[in-house]
């Protein structure tokens, strides 16, 4: 146990030095003047990297054999790895957060599939859903969550690392994002093939089970407010930057209300229906689900560059995603300076050798049709299902789209 402590106080005393870095503080601006569509210049940061393709310095691999103070060893390894080697815009915050325990009883469906993996070591794996919801009176099974807050538990890691090294690093309670992805949810109940079928051959099905799904999400996000477990001042939203001056507004350290924070939809697997579906199957539900938010982000891998006008339908609209399969030209024209992009960079630069004339021209593009049209944006590169083990790709990719936005 006394290696355990000596390594964590040892990374705690590394990452503290890390953080009182300046630059956190000019990255905290910049990420503000993005959400706040008053861009100084464009953000650019990297998430969802597979750590377990990059560790050739030996700085990733654990030590500590105690699951609560290994946990906290990876989560340091991991931040002080990116901020060495490939930081962009990254904001190491001054503390070590610890994630309130939540638990829900969920919607009465457990995910059944069949999956199919190539690299034991990487969490991205291919995906085959079984239909649950083939009958309408399946949908009869979906029912409201449950949830609570295991204090205990929480407060006893809480405690447990600030005994180790709090006299260094600050231990803070994080509380939950709302995260609404009614259409991913559903697709892991019924499978792509079918939930696309049934959108035409059986509409009123399909409606019975976004309704249900709707209800699950607001009923949740409902219960995380009551329960006081949102969170005040997110650094983050899935992967996007998420400071802003318009957002917690007046707060009397009281819990959190959802007007106080981000709310967040998407419907990845609509990128291959028309507006109309589009409108009728999710919109129209997801404007009911945001609008209790005080600012929403709506999007992630569907490409939504000709559907702006059915997005800002939703209520409280500051931000979209415009992913590399959507028209950064069109969707810049379209949406201007009235929200924010969060652009996504095609992550397969740097799964094999880095064609580095190929992304300062994938890049160049994002930043002349942003600039033409005034857009206040994000560059976020995420979903790296690999690096080509070799994390010389992730150090080149941000060292030349660093210099490019610096240049802006």
């Amino acid at each position: 146990m006394l290696h355990d402590v000596q390594i964590l106080r040892t990374l705690a005393r590394a990452y503290a030095q890390a953080a009182n870095d300046p630059r956190n503080a000019e990255n905290r601006r910049l990420h503000t003047a993005v959400n706040d569509l008053r861009m100084i210049r464009p953000v650019v940061l990297i998430d969802e990297i597979p750590f377990h393709e990059l560790n050739f310095d030996g700085s990733l691999t654990l030590r500590c054999a105690d699951p609560v103070l290994r946990n906290a060893e990876e989560w340091l390894r991991k931040k002080l790895f990116q901020w060495k080697y490939f930081p962009a815009d990254m904001i190491l915050p001054p503390y070590y957060p610890v994630e309130k325990i939540v638990h829900s009883t969920g919607h009465g469906f457990s995910v059944e599939e069949n999956v199919l993996v190539k690299d034991g070591r990487n969490n991205i794996i291919s995906h085959e859903y079984h239909d649950q919801l083939e009958d309408e009176s399946s949908v009869e099974k979906f029912h409201l969550p449950v949830v609570t807050y295991d204090e205990a538990g929480t407060m006893a890691i809480f405690n447990r690392l600030g005994e180790v090294f709090g006299d260094l690093l600050p231990v803070r309670l994080l509380g939950k994002s709302c995260y609404s992805p009614l259409w991913d949810d559903i697709s892991r109940l019924r499978g792509v093939t079918p939930l696309l079928i049934d959108l035409v051959e059986r509409p009123e099905h399909t409606h019975n089970i976004v309704r249900k799904m709707a209800d699950y999400h607001m009923s949740l996000n409902e219960q995380y407010e009551r329960l006081g477990l949102l969170e005040i001042e997110p650094l983050s939203l899935h992967c996007t930057a998420a400071l802003n001056s318009t957002l917690p507004g007046e707060y009397d350290g009281g819990p959190v209300k959802r007007s106080q924070v981000w709310g967040r939809g998407m419907a990845q697997i609509f990128a291959s229906v028309s507006k109309a579906m589009h409108e009728e199957f999710d919109i129209a539900y997801m404007k009911e689900v945001m609008e209790p938010f005080g600012l929403v982000y709506y999007g992630c891998c569907e490409p939504l560059d000709k559907k702006i006008d059915l997005v800002e339908q939703l209520p409280h609209l500051r931000k979209i995603s415009i992913t590399p399969w959507a028209d950064i030209d069109n969707a810049a024209e379209v949406i201007g300076n009235r929200y924010v992009i969060a652009n996504k960079p095609n992550p397969s630069a740097v799964s094999g050798k880095l064609d580095e004339d190929a992304l300062r021209k994938e890049i160049g593009r994002i930043l002349a049709a942003c600039k033409r049209n005034g857009c206040s944006f994000d560059m976020v590169l995420k979903d790296i299902s690999s690096a080509g083990y070799d994390v010389n790709n992730l150090i080149r990719w941000e060292q030349i789209v660093m210099e490019m936005v610096r240049n802006y």
